[in-house]
């Protein structure tokens, strides 16, 4: 039991060891990361899965975003920005990456996007009476997923008799 010149420190394998974290090592940033991302509504599916709302079964445009989330954004629409309440106006870049400008007041004349999530018929009451243009398009996106629920074929249940 005592002192030996031997290094009690094990050196594990590879040049970078002693500097990178192991794999699937949480980084610090990841909570705040899945803060703003659930903040936001950068909550859509991560691909594979298909880009389709899960409260009303509609498809949206999926866009990932710069910290890692994706965003469903209503499809094909642009809306003067100025007309969209904070937090929910989304731009594209040119690598078809969307970000959110949050409180920023946007620059006369500009589009954006919006997230799929506030034209959703599947909002609360007190999330639908906001804004009267969005109820109009969440009234024809109810009609659509009417229209679509329709259309799918009904499950039969087995005869149990």
């Amino acid at each position: 039991m005592g002192e030996s010149e031997e290094s009690s420190v094990i050196p594990l394998p590879g040049p970078d060891s002693d500097r990178q974290p192991p794999a699937h090592t949480p980084q610090p940033w990841q909570h705040t990361d899945r803060a703003q991302a659930v903040a936001e509504g950068a909550t859509g599916p991560e691909p594979p899965a298909p880009p389709i709302c899960p409260h009303c079964g509609l498809t949206a445009d999926r866009h990932a975003t710069y910290y890692g989330a994706h965003v469903l954004l209503e499809p094909g629409l642009s809306v003067p920005a100025h007309r969209v309440p904070t937090w929910h106006r989304w731009y594209v870049d040119s690598g078809n990456t969307a970000w959110n400008a949050g409180e920023d007041e946007p620059r006369p004349g500009a589009e954006c996007r919006i997230p799929h999530r506030i034209t959703c018929p599947g909002l609360t009451r007190e999330e639908m009476a906001l804004w009267r243009w969005l109820d109009a398009l969440r009234a024809d996106n109810a009609r659509r997923a009417q229209r679509q629920a329709d259309a799918s074929p009904r499950r039969q249940w087995p005869d149990a008799g």
